[in-house]
């Protein structure tokens, strides 16, 4: 386990995983308040596209990234606010133009010396130092803005109609945070996946939604499952010489398993207790 540590990417590999086992299911958990489960999907084929595009024009993968997610994020944001209760298509036609983008820029890329496959499942062997650096920068404004908005943000996702009226600056917390969505997803790709970045967004709160009772304590193991997976995933992944994403999202989905089954044994105690006390007390009346 300690010879680990030895390799440069490894504690590259590793940093960024603690970033992104904490701040995805931190995000995370007002996407799934919100019903916007999806949305990870739609901004990862738009990241895709990015990556392309820098790949053909020669420019770093996550600069491109960037630039996409943020241009999706408020393109998802406009269509929300003109489709209404239709919501969820912006989420279809923003994912359909990326996937489509992306399909388009990759053949023109192709006889480019870059590996997709990195992109697309994860590689913790090709995580730089301007990789890392960027994650910091990005993890960094994500948690300020949640510091300062955290409240805000917190009523918004629970009743937005109301937050309005209350006069909370809706409008703009919601492009912000549409934002800092892409900055998650631009932060995740390179340990996780393109397409995977959103079952790290969604499972970890998905199990913790299982055996919390409040919203704070399923921030907490959010956080909590999110880093195990992504800890466990990467030093998995070294040792078998596999794509860090697949397996980071199997833990993922074995402990939301677990907490299910918790869930279920625990009900089934509850009901026999109850039962248990009910004919106690039949007994006693006779």
């Amino acid at each position: 386990m300690i010879e680990i540590l030895s390799y440069d990417f490894m504690q590259r590999a590793l940093f960024g995983g603690v970033i992104i086992g904490f701040i995805a299911p931190l995000i995370g958990i007002f996407i799934v308040l919100r019903r916007m489960s999806l949305i990870g999907d739609s901004l990862s084929h738009v990241a895709l596209s990015g990556v392309a595009l820098s790949a053909f024009i020669g420019i770093n993968p996550l600069i491109g990234a960037v630039v996409f997610c943020v241009l999706g994020s408020l393109g998802i944001q406009n269509l929300r606010e003109n489709y209404g209760k239709f919501e969820e298509v912006s989420l279809a036609v923003v994912m359909s133009g990326g996937i489509a983008l992306a399909v388009v820029l990759m053949g023109l890329s192709k006889n480019i010396g870059i590996s997709f496959m990195s992109y697309l499942f994860g590689s913790i062997g090709s995580i730089s130092s301007f990789d890392i650096i960027v994650m910091c920068i990005l993890a960094g404004i994500i948690l300020i803005f949640l510091r300062i908005y955290f409240n805000k943000l917190f009523y918004i996702s629970f009743d937005e109609e109301t937050a309005k009226v209350s006069g909370i600056e809706v409008d703009l917390i919601n492009n912000i945070f549409m934002i800092l969505i892409s900055f998650m997803i631009v932060i995740s790709m390179r340990i996780v996946g393109i397409l995977l970045i959103s079952s790290l967004v969604v499972i970890p709160v998905a199990a913790a939604m299982q055996v919390s009772k409040s919203f704070k304590n399923t921030l907490i193991l959010s956080c909590v499952f999110g880093e195990i997976s992504v800890l466990c995933g990467i030093i998995l992944s070294y040792y078998f010489d596999l794509a860090s994403g697949g397996i980071i999202v199997l833990i993922s989905i074995f402990i939301l398993l677990c907490c299910v089954m918790y869930k279920n044994i625990s009900s089934i105690k509850i009901k026999v207790s109850r039962k248990a006390i009910s004919v106690a007390n039949d007994l006693v009346r006779r």
